[in-house]
């Protein structure tokens, strides 16, 4: 295996401690024009531990931070491993209410806080004892930098992320620390580079960091000793002028990013000379986006499947298997060492090969549980398999994805998923994007309705899409009416917010399912 990958790191306070004495010179973040080594992020990671526990903050206490990307959140991860703490970092772009909820939610203890201002009214929060600006945390950390050396078992919890909360209230999913190095351990072991790393990589966490996926990232790259390169707002030029200029060998983005870079005034190849490989997931990709990403990033490719629950990766679909017109391309992927898959039907039945069912993931970097919802927690992780609530079926051991189980359309008795139609219209060359719903239909149950955002200066013809879809999909997927946006619903994360799109079609119903 060509990378880099320390054994004895098991926890996240090992990495920084490692580090902080093996690299004390090397860059560990760059964020804008800042540049912090990891000597220097040891040292604060220290002082704020230390500045937390004379504040009252005892091992599993929750401390969240609430703002954007910066070294800052990092000081702030590794000082709540540190001192035993479960750090909860919070979207910033959320509502008051949302923010309330979570911290109530949650008991957070010590809020760290971009803009203390966004606290105001929030009432009600018990467990509260401190909200520190984090313009503030250089001088509210102080200057006690002692290493305490604590033994944190890997099975203690070290984050805990809350869902995007597309559906109801977000449920905090409780991360121990072996959930960021089970993968990384597993693929070493088994001398795979699906995902690696090498210690003159530099690395953009193009993920937002209170998204599964950024965490992960990062944590992976910090253990590796390699620098990140950390993005208060993801940009898609920003994005290929720093990889352009900082000599940016790794990524991990979703696709919507991946199609933010590619967009115009188009970049180059020459622009990403230095790219050697992509890491990839989050929702699902068009084959027509993988192959102009394939051409024009001219690097490896890698697509992970997972979700907080699964501690992010669960499924990998390596670069050897980004092959232009394979079959291959449309899975996820096949589960790493250590992990297991299965299908299932409602009764918990294994489905065999080819049949679409739940997908279920057995994991060693499962989530501990939802935080304050045994019930909930007993739901999902069954006999130690984890049901993700997706749609999927197993072939030759790779795992293909259809879509959420509960955006299934039904058709006259037909399950359709919208996947499906999306990945078909998607190669429409004035199609930029494309989201299909399901909306109530008086004579077919439920019939597919499908947004659509034409590329700049394309004019589509919406009665023509259906000419395009006719023999790519079978008729019965075929969308009854269309809608042209200027861009769809997303959260943060890249997901696209169908309950958004598909309100207005069933508030009216006391059923939103036909």
């Amino acid at each position: 295996m060509n990378g880099t990958f320390y054994a004895n790191l098991r926890t996240v306070y090992d990495v920084i401690g490692f580090h902080g004495w093996q690299r004390p010179d090397h860059v560990a973040v760059i964020c804008e024009d800042r540049r912090v080594t990891y000597g220097e992020l040891a040292r604060w990671s220290n002082r704020t531990a230390n500045a937390l526990r004379a504040r009252g903050v005892r091992p599993g206490d929750r401390v969240a931070y609430l703002g954007k990307e910066s070294e800052r959140y990092y000081e702030v991860l590794f000082a709540c491993a540190i001192a035993g703490a479960v750090v909860v970092p919070i979207n910033w772009r959320l509502t008051p209410a949302e923010i309330h909820h979570i911290l109530l939610d949650s008991g957070t203890t010590v809020l760290f806080a971009d803009d203390v201002t966004v606290t105001d009214g929030l009432h009600g929060l018990p467990e509260l004892r401190h909200v520190v600006p984090i313009a503030a945390l250089p001088e509210w950390r102080g200057a006690d930098d002692t290493d305490s050396d604590p033994t944190w078992s890997p099975d203690h919890p070290a984050a805990q992320v809350y869902t995007s909360g597309t559906t109801g209230n977000p449920k905090g999913v409780v991360l121990a620390h072996r959930s960021f190095f089970a993968v990384k351990a597993a693929l070493a072991a088994a001398e795979l580079d699906w995902i690696d790393w090498r210690a003159d990589d530099v690395s953009l966490i193009g993920i937002p960091g209170f998204h599964i996926g950024g965490l992960w990232w990062s944590i992976q790259g910090f253990g590796a000793g390699i620098t990140m390169v950390s993005v208060p707002v993801f940009a898609g030029n920003q994005a290929v002028r720093l990889v352009r200029e900082l000599g940016i060998t790794t990524a991990c983005v979703v696709p919507a990013q991946m199609q933010m870079m590619l967009a115009p005034p188009r970049p180059r190849r020459e622009d990403f000379t230095t790219l050697r490989k992509v890491v990839y997931g989050g929702s699902p990709i068009s084959e027509a986006l993988l192959a102009r990403c394939l051409d024009t990033f001219d690097c490896e490719l890698a697509q992970i499947y997972g979700l907080s629950e699964s501690g992010n990766t669960a499924v990998c679909l390596p670069p050897s298997e980004h092959v232009v017109g394979s079959a291959r391309m449309r899975a996820a992927g096949r589960p790493y060492p250590g992990v297991d898959v299965k299908i299932v039907d409602r009764d918990g039945d294994v489905l065999p090969p080819g049949a679409v069912g739940e997908v279920c993931l057995r994991s060693p970097a499962a989530m501990l549980e939802y935080w304050g919802l045994p019930e909930a927690t007993a739901e999902t992780l069954v006999d130690g398999w984890l049901h993700t609530g997706d749609a999927g079926f197993l072939d030759d051991g790779y795992l293909f994805i259809q879509d959420r189980i509960k955006d299934t359309i039904i058709v006259a008795g037909e399950n359709v998923y919208p996947a499906e139609i999306e990945n078909a219209l998607a190669a429409h060359p004035d199609v930029l994007e494309v989201a299909a719903v399901g909306v109530p239909s008086a004579h077919w149950g439920e019939v597919v309705h499908c947004f659509v955002v034409p590329r700049a200066g394309a004019s589509v013809e919406t009665r023509s899409l259906t000419g395009f879809l006719r023999g790519r999909i079978a008729d019965f997927k075929l969308p009854s009416s269309y809608e042209l946006l200027d861009a769809l619903p997303r959260n943060p994360s890249g997901k696209i917010l169908r309950r958004e799109l598909r309100e207005r079609f069933w508030q009216h119903l006391d059923r939103r399912v036909a």
